[in-house]
């Protein structure tokens, strides 16, 4: 759990060391290449790990966990601490001009078991700011976003702060369409806290490199979704639930907007676009029954 005081103010922080030397060529490098050109994965790539981060902050190799492979486990679950709240902003972007901190940008991939890319995944991120204080009356540091057509995000923010009792996070919900909430915790490489803070797990450790002044950093989710193996890039959703009611995929709903389905009336959330998978109750981030 996150330090039971709300990120009390400690030294000025420390550097992030271990940056990692990315340039190693993979056949994990070939696959998010493949993504982000938008063409077909030919079949031999579809058992490559799926986790951008394999190195530790020493420079010495990570058991790939988990691996993008049919039938193996799915990123693993952190605690969500006592800091998350609902109806976080829909946004890309946690800071603006003026906003003190390191700029850290966090780019990864949303899949499913067998390594096919999740569109429309829901994340909803939220961390500390440069002081190590969680904004819990307000939203700042807050917000989710959904993947793209090739499964992938971007996040634009800063270098959490330190707090007491914990190294450096960044927490993250995930959903797949129709799907269970995946909540974790992404971590930095070279931290000293690393050691000290019991609930750090290397298997979530990003890779993060220093560019100009700013960080960069990435990380693959794997999602606990059923596949089936194949050549494309093309993401299996579940369908629409029948039921009925005024809830309506292609629809823009408003936080407080009131729809019905199967027979029973949701308040929403959060705004979104709604999307086949996403009907209540199957979505808590975005409806809550009325």
């Amino acid at each position: 759990m996150d330090a039971s005081a709300d990120g009390g103010r400690t030294a000025p922080e420390e550097p992030l060391g271990g940056e990692v030397d990315d340039r190693r060529f993979s056949r994990k490098a070939v696959l998010r290449a493949a993504l982000a050109a938008g063409v077909a994965l030919p079949v031999a790539m579809m058992g490559v790990p799926a986790l951008a981060r394999d190195v530790g902050g020493s420079g010495g190799l990570l058991e790939p966990t988990p691996l993008c492979d049919d039938g193996d486990d799915p990123t693993p679950p952190q605690m969500e601490g006592p800091y998350f709240k609902p109806n976080s902003p829909r946004r890309t972007s946690l800071v603006d001009a003026g906003t003190p901190g390191t700029r850290l940008t966090v780019t990864g991939y949303v899949f499913g078991l067998a390594c096919q890319p999740i569109a429309n995944a829901l994340l909803d991120f939220w961390q500390a700011d440069v002081n190590g204080v969680y904004d819990n009356t307000g939203f700042r540091f807050r917000g989710h976003q959904f993947t793209n057509a090739n499964g992938a995000f971007t996040l634009s923010t800063i270098v959490p702060g330190l707090y007491p009792g914990r190294t450096r996070h960044v927490h993250v919900k995930v959903q797949a369409p129709g799907r269970p909430v995946l909540t974790t915790q992404l971590y930095f490489p070279g931290e000293p806290r690393n050691s000290t803070d019991t609930l750090f797990d290397p298997r979530l450790l990003m890779t993060v490199r220093s560019v100009g002044g700013a960080r960069e950093a990435v990380f693959d989710l794997v999602l606990n979704v059923p596949q089936q193996p194949g050549p494309t890039t093309t993401t299996s959703t579940t369908p629409s639930q029948p039921g009925g009611g005024t809830w309506a995929a292609g629809t823009g709903y408003a936080p407080g907007a009131r729809v019905t389905h199967g027979g029973v009336e949701y308040v929403c959330l959060q705004a979104h676009l709604a999307q086949p998978g996403w009907e209540p109750p199957n979505v808590p981030a975005l409806w809550r029954v009325a």
